[in-house]
């Protein structure tokens, strides 16, 4: 889990967090302290985190994609979330690098987990997407964009993809990129 039996962080853990993120020795122990008065079991469960996104969406129902985001976030798929993984998402969502922003969405959108991304996983995250954005607001969105059918046909469109292909991330990785969409290939 990352802790010693006295409650502090290991430091095989804090040295690969420095190395790894932005943050210093000294707020990294700030942010264990807090996440342990927070989750005194060292780990944060996949309905704590859906509390939390419900604390930021009190008019939406952002539970749908808070477990996708724990999802991708939960990289020892164990149900929960420790304080490494808690922190390199934390890192990761406000200033990791461009590729690691990229692979992390690759793994929201990859819901079942087998290394390429459907039409069915776009639109399913859409969805999720548009059950956080209040009822009002979605009146105000580009009519090419004002249902969730509609905005992944038109992510999907972006990527050149025909209805059944597949974004597959291995070939993004291998090729460097190219081509439409951002270089991620048909599989």
């Amino acid at each position: 889990m990352g802790n010693t039996k006295s409650g502090a962080l290991s430091k095989a853990i804090l040295d690969d967090l420095k190395l790894n993120t932005k943050y210093t020795e000294e707020e990294l122990c700030a942010w264990y302290a807090t996440f342990l008065k927070e989750c005194p079991s060292g780990r944060i469960t996949k309905e704590q985190f859906e509390g939390i996104y419900a604390s930021f969406f009190p008019d939406a129902d952002p539970t749908a994609y808070a477990r996708h985001v724990f999802r991708s976030f939960d990289t020892n798929a164990d149900g929960t979330l420790d304080f490494k993984e808690y922190i390199v998402a934390l890192h990761l969502t406000s200033s990791g690098k461009t590729l690691r922003k990229l692979e992390w969405a690759f793994a929201l959108y990859d819901v079942d987990g087998n290394g390429t991304i459907s039409k069915n996983e776009v639109q399913e995250i859409v969805r999720s997407i548009f059950n956080m954005i209040p009822v009002e607001d979605q009146k105000n969105l580009p009519e090419d964009e004002n249902t969730p059918e509609k905005r992944a046909d038109k992510i999907w469109t972006f990527f050149g993809k025909k209805e059944d292909d597949k974004i597959g991330e291995g070939r993004r990785k291998k090729e460097g990129g190219g081509g439409g969409g951002g270089g991620w290939g048909i599989v």
